[in-house]
């Protein structure tokens, strides 16, 4: 790839896995909030605990799979529709169903501004990450680049919902951040050779969290 096709990749990773792309990923915690209520969270060290363990052992883990699949995909509309059927009966609750879905297809709204192909063989209502490794695969966007930067991002968000939540501050979130950089390549090298028989996740807690939050009365996030 010539620098400049290097550059653009780089600034279109940025741009779609940004807070600022406007998927609303800022009104979901995925469970955060209920463990944090639960007690299960309590301070920065909890949250790095937290985080740590959603992207190596839980759903985080799962979706960086699926991002790859769907990555590989991309041309296959028979494929990439199995991978998208796929990751949206992974969701395990019903907010982690329609954190996902609303998401994937936020997201797919805000990538037509990079019009392709790959947009009209996608669901309209597609899971986050295969929407993500769907297109990123489309234009040609390196895969662990690209699950990387999606691992950074659902990273950063779960910070963010821990600062809100109050267990941190924002020099506790910077660090935690600098923390996990180490963790999340790793990952994406290991997802970006992955296939459908790594799928797998460990973290019951958050599972728990994620299905109880669903009742919790006095919320600031919608999972």
């Amino acid at each position: 790839m010539s620098e400049d096709r290097e550059l653009q990749a780089l600034l279109r990773l940025m741009a779609w896995l940004s807070p600022a792309f406007p998927v609303g990923s800022f009104s979901y915690s995925g469970g955060l909030e209920r463990a944090v209520h639960d007690g299960l969270v309590t301070d920065a060290a909890g949250l790095r605990a937290w985080i740590e363990t959603l992207l190596a052992h839980g759903s985080i883990w799962n979706d960086a799979v699926l991002l790859a699949e769907a990555h590989r995909a991309h041309a296959d509309a028979e494929k990439l529709a199995a991978v998208a059927d796929l990751a949206e009966a992974l969701a395990g609750s019903r907010e982690r169903h329609q954190e996902t879905m609303l998401l994937g297809e936020a997201f797919l709204t805000a990538a037509h501004a990079w019009p392709h192909p790959v947009l009209s063989i996608l669901p309209e209502r597609t899971a986050y990450p295969v929407a993500v490794g769907a297109v990123a695969g489309a234009h040609e966007l390196h895969c662990e680049k690209a699950i990387a930067a999606f691992l950074h991002a659902v990273a950063s968000q779960g910070i963010s919902a821990g600062i809100r939540l109050g267990v941190a501050g924002q020099r506790d979130g910077v660090t935690i951040l600098a923390g996990v950089e180490e963790l999340i390549a790793r990952l994406a090298h290991r997802a970006a050779g992955s296939s459908i028989d790594d799928l797998g996740a460990a973290a019951i807690q958050a599972d728990i969290a994620s299905l109880r939050h669903e009742t919790q009365t006095t919320r600031l996030f919608r999972s």
